[in-house]
This record gives structure tokens, sequence and C-alpha cells, in this order.
């Protein structure tokens, strides 16, 4: 698949161009999941995460860690590898009732052509005016959990910073809140997480040069004035189950309920002002040292073809995972079947743990 370079630029820079910060979709790449373990079970985290990966799908899970200190690794890539996705996490616990934890999420495509001043006054072609830039959006998450009583619940909180960046054309600061809830009682596990709390805003701000502004006028394209964007708050609700099949085997299954409060989408569940989506993921282990996983996600309810109704469609999910002493490496393959307009991707992630000693309850 071949995809016009120019043309995906033009594309990014008239995603912020709205002017009265009433944007539904922002700041998409964080919605997008990190960890293979978790992307293969289509995103059914918020009650199961509980590693060093809870600081992005719940940061009230990091206190349920089993090892003092973690470190994790992603990388996907998207468009037939025009598009990077990566990810990093170092999360510690603090004490017996506290945990920390600080997540880094990169969405970008590098070596994108500026063909903007190809030509010069003079109506002459210069391919040495050719230049080449980034775009990128960038998100720090600083997480923090804490213990509360009764025994199994926990609280968490993420505070985080975003960046997005066109090149020196564009670039945009926005900072947001995040806060979860767990509950675990033997093999039960419920959980709540809200993000963008207090609604996120990105502030956008431009650096056009004067060929670039008569550019965008000759081709009819709109010339982007400063702006700001939101992000709305949504509520994904959780529940998981464990079950032990003899000393050997387990399987875990899950279930959220992804909300969202900015008006009705192509959801299979929706009313005027929110639209609700069901998300399920399961794992079979075998010795807690290899994992096979699978999940079902992304419903979706749009018009068929023939324009005479609706169908539903989905995103199935596949991964599996190996335990290697302190090392944890996960692969999942999204979307396998191309049951739904997303995108399919490799994922590949690792985990370390480091200081595998269990702290005292």
């Amino acid at each position: 698949m071949k995809i016009n370079r120019l043309s995906l630029f033009a594309s990014l820079l008239a995603l912020p161009v709205l002017t009265n910060a009433q944007v539904k979709y922002s700041n998409e790449f964080l919605t997008i999941g990190v960890g293979a373990r978790a992307l293969g079970m289509s995103g059914a985290q918020t009650a199961i995460a509980n590693d060093v990966t809870a600081g992005y799908w719940n940061p009230a899970a990091l206190v349920a860690m089993t090892d003092q200190t973690q470190v994790a690794l992603m990388h996907s890539e998207y468009f037939a590898g025009i598009a990077k996705y990566d990810y990093g996490a170092f999360a510690r616990k603090i004490d017996d009732r506290s945990a920390m934890a600080v997540s880094v999420v990169r969405f970008g495509i590098d070596d994108i052509a500026d063909t903007s001043e190809l030509i010069d006054a003079n109506g002459n072609i210069n391919y040495d005016r050719v230049t080449k830039f980034a775009a990128a959006d960038l998100g720090v998450i600083l997480s923090y959990s804490r213990k509360l009583k009764p025994a199994g619940l926990s609280f968490g909180a993420n505070a985080k910073v975003i960046n997005r960046r066109i090149g020196d054309f564009a670039k945009a600061w926005g900072f947001g809140l995040d806060a979860g809830i767990r509950y675990e009682k033997n093999k039960w596990r419920f959980a709540a997480m809200a993000r963008d709390v207090t609604t996120t805003f990105n502030a956008w701000s431009f650096n056009l040069s004067e060929s670039q502004r008569a550019a965008f006028a000759a081709t009819g394209n709109v010339i982007p004035e400063n702006s700001s964007e939101i992000t709305r708050p949504t509520l994904n609700i959780g529940a998981a189950r464990e079950f032990e099949l003899g000393s050997k085997f387990s399987v875990l299954t899950s279930l959220d309920l992804q909300t969202t409060f900015d008006g009705m989408r192509n959801t299979i569940i929706r009313d005027q002002f929110w639209s609700m989506t069901p998300v399920f993921g399961f794992e079979a282990g075998y010795k807690k040292l290899i994992f096979l996983r699978g999940g079902v996600g992304n419903f979706q309810s749009v018009v068929n073809f023939e324009q005479t109704g609706r169908e539903v469609s989905f995103q199935p999910n596949l991964g599996v995972g190996v335990k290697l002493g302190p090392i944890n490496i996960d692969y999942a393959l999204t979307d396998i079947g191309d049951q739904s307009t997303a995108l399919y991707s490799n994922v590949f992630s690792l985990r370390f743990n480091l200081n595998q000693k269990k702290t005292k309850e």
C-alpha cells in the first residue's frame, strides 16, 4: 500500500484548524493502547492490568505489581511501516501501600518531504529546496497508585503532558488528568477508569512562511490559525475473573464497557449524548509461563453498502506470550480477518521484572 506523504501532511495540518475548540476526536494516539498482551486481548484491561502497563490502562492497579520494579517497551508500525508507534514505561513500588510509574507514548511519521519550497521565485524547480520533517504526537504520563480500605481496594491517578508537532510548522501543548479505582476479591476483579476527567485542552500555534501560505492559498487549502481542541472525558468499566484448571492451566476472562460522552457515535449501544461499546478478552496460560490470548472489540454499527440498513462490524485480535525468568515477551496480531476498517498491525513488547521480590501485604 503506497501513501502520498505530501497528501498525508496536508491531512495532518487540517486536523487542528477548527477554531471553536469543539473537536470530537482529539489525541487519538492515546487511545490505541499499549503492550502486546493488552492489544492481543483487544484492550480489555481496565480490571486486569496489574503490571507496569497499568500506568496507561488503570493506575489504580500499579500497587498490585508482584515485583518491586518493572520496565516495559513496545514497538509497532502502521501504513506499511510509514507510521511508527512506540511505548516505554518504568514503574516502581514506593512502599507496601503505594506505587508510581512514568510512561511515554509516541506516534509519528518521520522523513516527510516538504515540497512547498520546490519552486523558487523565478519559477525554477530546485530539488535542493526540498527538506524533510516529522509529524509526531508525544504523551508523557505520570502515575501514582495507593491502597485503600477495605483490603483489595486501590485508587490511582495520572497527570499527562501532551506535545503534538508537525515539523516547524505547527505545535500544540496539552495537559490532562485521569483517575481510576480497582477492587479485587478472591478471583474477581472490578475496576473503573475515567480518562481526561477535567477535559484535556490542546493549544495549537502555527509558524508558516509566506511562501507556504501562498502555496496553501494557491491550492485552495485553508490557512491554519492558532486554535485549540479538546478531549472530552471517557469512562471504562471492567470486570474480570480468573479460573484455575488443575495445577497447570488457567484462564483469565475480561469484559470492558467503554463509554464516551461527546454525542452519538457508530457504536452498538448509543444515545444522543453518549455511546458505549463492549470489549472482551481472554488469556489462557500454562504454568504461568506460556500464554495464548484473544479478544474482540471495536464494534461498529454502520450503514451497509446498499444504504438499506445497518450492519455490525468488529475487530478480532490474537496474541501469544512467554515468560523467560524476569523477561516477558509478548506478540499481538490485531484486526485478523479484516472484520473492521481498522488496519492490522504486528505488535511486539517486552517487560522486564526487576527485584523479583514480592512486597509484604
